[in-house]
């Protein structure tokens, strides 16, 4: 998982932000951009696959809105090289990193089961055990927690937790998610939470592409030798959803990176998603079978008797291939005086669990998402999430707001 320190003050996303709305801008507003192309071939980014066109020629029929096309001309990008692999240019100059500037065209098939299967780099490094700021504040280290391994299916258990995808400099990477439920769309929601770190790069990069997020990933638990024959409704059995707004804390975008720093705190995203395939009617949340409720007033850390984290961890031990979980009773974890303090339990599980959802006992009683995997040690074996406040609710009323008349 992701190291924490302290990190200089970097506000290079200030100069980019003049002309915002500083209420967007504080909230992370990202703009909606979801545009249909076909791809096949080799799953690893670093393979030169050619897209074509589908079988059916809906890519030649896809009409392009005006205010779209004005918006990736906006931006450069020219949608026919975009999916011919323009997307993997990652020149500091054209990876866009302000909070408006989040674009994610639909790349039909390009998450294609082997490219699934061999995402396997988590986006954050191993932090050291010792990383408190505060030892006034931060209770002991809590001893280790043995993630446990899912009984499949997944789904029948954890029907809102899945697996997300995205590309970055360094290739196909992976963390977990957790379908949320929208107060604008009461039991049909589209929303999706993870953490800031898995959709952007922070202080000194900008937003990942090709997000896309598989619920119930690997359902059925096959092992590693089916799934390298495995089809894609084997692996992604209800289906693949692109973000098609991407929504995170500005302290993330401001102090976040690789190696932790400021925004760890404020490590959360909320995104809104749409089937690749397009949409037969039904929500995430109907087609799943669930989503959880977000809590934004959870109880102090002394009043939680129990948290438990689920994620797809794919560094060592782990392959990413498999859902587990870990159940233990929070602590806190002050990184520097200035900054909330978050969340810690025992857990063993590693990167590619950032992102998937704590799941405990909210206010009203009922089971709700309380964090997400942010932070961890490879050894000592806990994890840490941010406090989900009035930041985090911010976001999330956000995308949800931004949605409600559609």
């Amino acid at each position: 998982m992701r190291p924490i320190r302290p990190s200089s003050a970097e506000r290079t996303g200030r100069r980019a932000r003049r002309g915002v709305s500083p209420v967007l801008a504080a909230l992370g507003l990202t703009a909606a951009l979801a545009l249909t192309a076909t791809a096949c071939g080799p799953g690893d980014s670093s393979a030169d696959s050619k897209p074509t066109a589908s079988a059916t020629g809906d890519a030649d029929k896809l009409q392009i809105p005006d205010d779209v096309k004005n918006q990736l001309k906006k931006h450069g990008i020219d949608l026919d090289k975009w999916k011919n692999g323009e997307w993997r240019n990652w020149d500091k100059a054209t990876w866009l990193r302000e909070a408006k500037d989040y674009v994610n065209p639909i790349i039909q098939d390009l998450w294609d089961p082997d490219r699934m299967r061999k995402a396997d780099k988590p986006p954050e490094k191993a932090v050291p055990n010792d990383i408190s700021g505060d030892k006034g504040v931060t209770d002991p280290t809590p001893a280790p927690v043995k993630a446990a391994a899912v009984k499949a299916p997944y789904h029948q258990s954890l029907p809102e937790l899945g697996k997300l995808f995205f590309d970055s400099p360094e290739g196909s990477m992976v963390c977990s998610a957790t379908v949320v439920k929208d107060p604008a769309h009461p039991g049909k929601s589209n929303m999706v939470w993870t953490a800031g770190h898995c959709v952007h790069a922070g202080a000194k990069g900008g937003w990942y592409r090709n997000i896309a997020f598989v619920p119930s990933y690997n359902n059925s638990n096959l092992p590693t030798a089916q799934l390298q024959k495995a089809t894609k409704a084997q692996i992604a059995p209800y289906g693949v959803y692109w973000a098609d707004w991407a929504q995170t804390s500005q302290q993330w975008i401001e102090g976040g990176g690789p190696t932790g720093g400021t925004g760890a705190p404020y490590d959360f995203a909320v995104l809104h998603v749409t089937p690749e395939k397009g949409s037969n009617g039904k929500s995430l949340e109907e087609t799943v079978g669930g989503a959880l409720p977000v809590d934004f007033d959870a109880p102090a850390v002394p009043k939680i008797s129990a948290m438990t984290a689920n994620g797809y961890p794919a560094a060592p031990p782990y392959d990413g291939q498999k859902l587990y979980q870990c159940k233990d009773k929070p602590g806190r974890l002050s990184l520097e005086a200035n900054l909330p303090t978050m969340y810690r339990i025992g857990c063993t599980m590693t990167g590619g669990s950032s992102g998937g959802g704590w799941i405990a006992t909210g206010s009203d009683g009922k089971p709700s998402l309380i964090s997400n995997t942010s932070i961890g040690p490879v050894t000592a074996g806990w994890l840490a999430g941010p406090r989900l406040g009035k930041e985090a609710k911010g976001v999330y009323d956000s995308v949800s707001t931004k949605y409600a008349g559609r």
